[in-house]
């Protein structure tokens, strides 16, 4: 199976087995003094990438993804949780997912409000609730770092009331570490040469994330999880067997994402960055066979991915660019090859919905 390789678009082990990564979720006290959740102004459209041809093996932009049209998926529509509920007899409270947010944050809060997961200030209002964000922060929307901050605001809260706010790493993470470390510095990428720089500019990069981002925040993106399995769900971000060339463990996966990161070369990094960019791996015949031999080797009865949006998925629009394609209509997650994976990435920058779902489905 031939996977895709084009760009559209927080992390820490099992909450009990892997507790020394807990450091991960360290927050400074500034964050904390940030105060509530204020609304981002947004400036505008996101100007569209430059519409140079590139070479094969380089990083495309969300616009050369193809139209997808598909007879044997399945939309699943889920009625939304108004509050928070505990689950019974486990200690534990409901687990939610959340999408990619690309820098859209006040949708991100409204959605949370709507789920019961935050008041009406933007803090933590659901005890011992488990959120976990599925990667893809920033980029193509208003306010990336706006996103990041509430998100680490959101594990203090969380954990204090006895609940947590974990997420992946995404290849918009890997991007944006990328470009703010690499800059213009070439980079092997297969097919001649690149930048991280370019990448970044190329797939949505803003400048107003890249002039507000500090220390703090890149330290806390380079050490998310790539993966983790909670509840039978195995959450990542791509939807793509590439984890696989990283380890045949959970562990052993997060490991070498986080010391290819510690090693700082330029070219591993983009090497990984292009591998979290595949794309399609459980579309298509062959999809659910795909599935399983990543449910097989982390574990898990599910996977749950973001990365390819929905509306793609489901072969509704062709480029994000497209005039005449009317708005995507998104009511909920999208259940595909045999019933084993879950896409979650509604599609909010192409006027699509910001997706948070109670796991499993149903509940």
């Amino acid at each position: 199976m031939v996977e895709g390789s084009m760009t559209q678009g927080a992390g820490q082990g099992p909450e009990a087995e892997r507790t020394a990564t807990l450091r991960d979720f360290r927050v400074p006290a500034y964050v904390n003094e940030a105060g509530p959740y204020v609304h981002s102004a947004h400036p505008g459209d996101v100007a569209p990438p430059p519409s140079e041809t590139y070479p094969e093996g380089y990083t495309p932009t969300e616009r050369d993804l193809p139209v997808i049209n598909r007879g044997d998926t399945v939309q699943v529509t889920v009625d939304p949780e108004t509050a928070a509920t505990p689950q019974a007899n486990t200690g534990q409270g409901p687990l939610y997912v959340v999408g990619d947010v690309h820098g859209y944050l006040d949708e991100l809060v409204g959605a949370l409000q709507e789920k019961g997961l935050l008041d009406a200030a933007g803090h933590w209002c659901a005890g011992t609730a488990r959120l976990w964000f599925l990667g893809d922060f920033t980029d193509r929307g208003p306010d990336g770092i706006g996103v990041i901050d509430l998100v680490m605001r959101l594990s203090a809260e969380a954990a204090a009331a006895g609940g947590y706010c974990k997420a992946l790493m995404g290849n918009h993470e890997l991007l944006l570490i990328g470009a703010k470390r690499f800059g213009d510095t070439p980079v092997n990428s297969g097919a001649g040469t690149a930048t991280f720089q370019a990448a970044w500019l190329l797939n949505g990069g803003q400048k107003t994330d890249m002039d507000r981002l500090q220390d703090h925040h890149l330290q806390w993106m380079s050490r998310l999880d790539a993966v983790e399995e909670v509840d039978g769900h195995l959450l990542v971000h791509s939807d793509t067997t590439a984890y696989l060339d990283y380890g045949r463990s959970i562990e052993e996966v997060n490991d070498t994402v986080r010391e290819t990161l510690t090693r700082n070369d330029a070219d591993e990094v983009w090497d990984l960055f292009r591998k979290f960019t595949k794309r399609f791996s459980f579309r298509d015949e062959g999809g659910a066979d795909a599935v399983r031999s990543l449910l097989d080797t982390y574990g898990g009865t599910r996977i749950v991915h973001g990365h390819s949006p929905i509306p793609y998925l489901l072969g509704e629009v062709g480029s994000e660019d497209d005039e005449d394609n009317s708005d995507p209509v998104i009511e909920g997650p999208h259940v595909y090859a045999d019933g084993l994976a879950i896409a979650m990435d509604g599609g909010v920058t192409m006027a699509g919905k910001l997706l948070v779902q109670q796991l499993p489905l149903g509940t």
